[in-house]
């Protein structure tokens, strides 16, 4: 095992004990996984030196990491066509 690989595996442990804390967005967390897992898995068959497993580990860990980081928040457009979101308060945040 590399560096890498253990490195990764710490990582999604981490997340995987962290994940009841986000009870609300488990799903996009591991929409997020998935989909960094396949890209992870294509680099790792182009990039010399890097298996198509590991790609898919550290992929996989960086997507459910920016899954569980991403804030969701719903866009609307006012009357102008300028972009906001409503806060917790409910006031308009512009973009």
């Amino acid at each position: 095992m590399t560096r890498y690989t253990i490195g990764a595996a710490a990582i999604a442990a981490v997340l995987a004990l962290s994940a009841p804390a986000h009870a609300g967005d488990t799903k996009k967390i591991l929409k997020s996984g998935a989909i960094g897992a396949a890209v992870g898995a294509g680099t790792g068959a182009i990039i010399p030196g890097l298996s198509v497993g590991e790609g898919a580990v550290i992929g996989g860990v960086g997507g459910a990491v920016i899954g569980a980081v991403d804030k969701d928040r719903k866009y609307y457009r006012d009357n102008a066509g300028r972009k906001y979101y409503l806060n917790s308060r409910g006031q308009r945040v512009y973009k």
